[in-house]
């Protein structure tokens, strides 16, 4: 039995430490079971993933390493063995080792962190800007310059259901509670500007594909930007507590080609005003006003 209970043990310690390996990139919205953060769609949720990946990996060599040599000097002198513990207390060699080791990875790992938490707060050259209102419970986008405005809400079917209190079939309403009835369109590869505010309390933009989350604060106006690579439809919720409906709050953003994007552009704007047809204008015959005079008496 205490064989039995060791390997268990040895097995569950070999899962964990394989966890970042079998955890490597995950789909780009998240999903049941998933051990890792997700790689998403965009420079900045790429760079977040490449961040942490390093930062993993140094954290498990680390731990490899320190467990590892506690592990062989507790088996290789342990008292059983006839062991004696050393005297002394202090190894300045060691001290300066294990001070300076920890300080050179901070660094290495502070400027390319600090340089792409920058460029993530970038939202110059942006080729389209989108305005996201925050409202108890639906979302407002107004795509800036366009004239093209909507309001997007929980769809219907996930009301429904929620209010109706029945079962939710996962086969049948695969995305219950994370649809909605007017999706945000983007174009890929277009560096898309967000201006995110809200009108009553506050919310939080997060669609975790995209690589970032963006509070909606009344009274200010946050920024931020996406340039989605691969078409598809991401989807995100409110990740703010903003009242009794936060959980009925979601967003879905649909990455459609840039031929796509126009024409749908193109038929959401409004069909421009008729102008008025000119009045017509009677035409008066007009009277010679130099009528040839009436011939004179003849004498």
């Amino acid at each position: 039995m205490q064989a039995k209970g060791w390997w268990k043990r040895l097995t569950a310690t070999g899962l964990l430490m394989a966890a970042p390996v079998l955890a490597w990139a995950q789909a780009a919205d998240p999903h049941r079971w998933q051990l890792n953060m997700g790689r998403g769609v965009t420079p900045s949720s790429v760079n977040a993933y490449e961040a942490h990946m390093i930062v993993l990996i140094i954290c498990v060599v680390i731990g490899v390493l320190v467990f590892g040599a506690m592990g062989y000097a507790m088996w290789k002198f342990r008292k059983s063995k006839g062991a004696v513990a050393a005297q002394f207390t202090h190894n300045t060699t060691a001290e300066i080792i294990w001070t300076t080791i920890p300080v050179v990875l901070l660094i290495a790992m502070a400027w390319p962190a600090t340089a792409k938490l920058i460029a993530m707060y970038d939202t110059r050259d942006a080729e389209i800007t989108v305005k996201v209102t925050g409202y108890q419970w639906m979302w407002k986008y107004e795509y800036l310059g366009e004239g093209v405005e909507f309001t997007s809400r929980m769809d219907q079917e996930s009301d429904r259901i929620r209010q109706s209190g029945e079962r939710v079939d996962p086969e049948k309403n695969p995305y219950y509670l994370l649809e909605v009835d007017n999706r945000l369109i983007l174009p890929v590869d277009t560096k898309v500007r967000f201006v995110i505010t809200a009108d009553d309390v506050i919310h939080a933009w997060w669609v975790p594909a995209l690589g970032w989350k963006q509070d909606a604060v009344p009274g200010i106006i946050n920024e931020a930007w996406a340039s989605i690579d691969t078409p598809g439809v991401y989807r995100g919720q409110c990740a703010e507590l903003c009242g009794k409906d936060h959980a009925f709050m979601p967003i879905v953003v649909e990455a459609v080609s840039k031929e796509e994007f126009a024409r749908w552009l193109a038929a959401q704007k409004p069909a421009p005003a008729a102008e008025p047809a000119p009045a017509a204008v009677d035409e008066a015959p007009v009277e010679d006003e130099q009528a040839p005079a009436a011939p004179a008496d003849q004498a």
